[in-house]
């Protein structure tokens, strides 16, 4: 039987990558890296593999302390500030 859920309320931390602020995304997620090419793009080891941080995009920490990259339009929809 299918049923419906609704997701808890829980407060993230985040950062949005700007292609400019490196040192405080890699400061934030240490496990980032920088894939050392002309682009402004970093590096996200997740439990899933390791996905593409674009400029634009917000690195998330989850609720184990895991990091994982959000596409801007998805966060948006998905969280608001806190107050």
């Amino acid at each position: 039987m299918v049923q419906k859920f609704i997701k808890k309320p829980v407060v993230i931390e985040a950062i949005q990558f700007t292609g400019k602020n490196d040192k405080e995304c890699l400061s934030f997620c240490s496990i980032a890296r920088d894939p050392k090419d002309d682009r402004p793009n970093l590096i996200i080891p997740t439990l899933e593999g390791d996905y593409l941080c674009s400029v634009g995009d917000w690195i998330i920490k989850g609720v184990a302390g895991e990091f994982y990259p959000c596409k801007p339009e998805i966060f948006e929809k998905t969280y608001e500030p806190a107050g």
